[in-house]
C-alpha cells in the first residue's frame, strides 16, 4: 500500500488506469465551466499519475469529446442506473 501523495491527490498506477479514470468521470458527471479533469499528469513527488484541471486537454479525453461518444455512454449509464433500481 502506497502511503498517498503530500498533493493529497488520489494515485493511478498508470498513465492508462488515470485516462480511463478521466473519461469515466465525465461519463458520470456533469461539469462547470473549467471545473473538470482535463488532463492526466505524472507527479514529481509520489511517482503516480493524478487527474488535473490544467491544460493541455488530455489527448483521448479530446477525441472522445469529439466522437460524440460522451453523450452516447452518458444515456447507457443513465438506462444501467434505472435497471439497477428497478432491483
Amino acid at each position: 500500500m502506497n502511503p498517498g501523495c503530500i498533493s493529497g491527490k488520489k494515485q493511478f498506477d498508470t498513465q492508462q488506469l488515470a485516462e480511463d479514470v478521466l473519461i469515466e468521470l465525465w461519463t458520470r458527471n456533469e461539469y462547470a465551466a473549467g471545473q473538470a479533469p482535463i488532463a492526466v499528469y505524472k507527479c514529481d513527488d509520489c511517482g503516480y499519475y493524478h487527474l488535473t484541471s490544467r491544460e493541455p486537454m488530455n489527448e483521448k479525453l479530446t477525441q472522445f469529446l469529439a466522437s460524440g461518444q460522451l453523450k452516447h455512454q452518458r444515456e447507457a449509464n443513465r438506462w444501467i442506473d434505472k435497471f439497477k433500481r428497478k432491483k
